[in-house]
């Protein structure tokens, strides 16, 4: 069973992409490649328990079991030690990053607070979208009476596009709610 977003690329998207910049090939198509979720704080420098906090969350918005991210040197000035767990960070790639962009798209961004559209200056030259969600609890997943700490996601999403044009493009086939100038 494929994910409806899955679908609709197959069905609709590619379609569309290929008659309008009329590509040669089938595989120069933009198609998403993976979706990077992370959250990182400053907390876990005093408490040792919030990146285990921060996964757990991950894992609940997710539903895949995220890395830990560790200091890779140790600043004193910083009080941070080398290794030292500062957040969680997962790679989505195939049924669950379609799932994830869908509940996205339709759930969480509706939910923000005087949400007006993202912003569609956040690409990177290459196609990639990058997004910061300020509170973790727009998405439906995160029951808020067990949560010990609103915190922020940086969502970061990869194309093959070859530019940012490609890239928005696809995107807002997908339906991304961008921001119009």
């Amino acid at each position: 069973m494929e994910a409806r977003l899955q679908t609709k690329y197959k069905s609709e998207i590619s379609g569309k992409m290929m008659d309008k910049y009329s590509y040669k090939n089938v595989h120069q198509i933009p198609k998403l490649e993976k979706i990077i979720v992370n959250s990182v704080t400053r907390d876990a420098v005093v408490n040792g328990k919030v990146a285990e906090s921060i996964a757990a969350d991950l894992a609940t918005i997710t539903g895949q079991k995220p890395v830990i991210a560790r200091a890779k040197k140790s600043i004193a000035s910083f009080k941070l030690r080398e290794g030292q767990a500062l957040g969680a960070s997962v790679t989505l790639r195939g049924k669950r990053m379609y799932e994830f962009l869908d509940r996205l798209i339709s759930l969480s961004l509706p939910r923000v607070k005087d949400f007006r559209g993202l912003s569609p200056k956040a690409f990177d030259g290459r196609g990639n979208y990058n997004l910061g969600v300020k509170e973790h609890i727009v998405f439906p997943e995160i029951n808020y009476d067990k949560i010990d700490k609103v915190r922020g996601l940086g969502i970061t999403i990869v194309t093959t596009a070859e530019n940012n044009e490609e890239g928005r493009d696809l995107l807002k086939h997908f339906g991304m709610p961008f921001r119009e100038k």
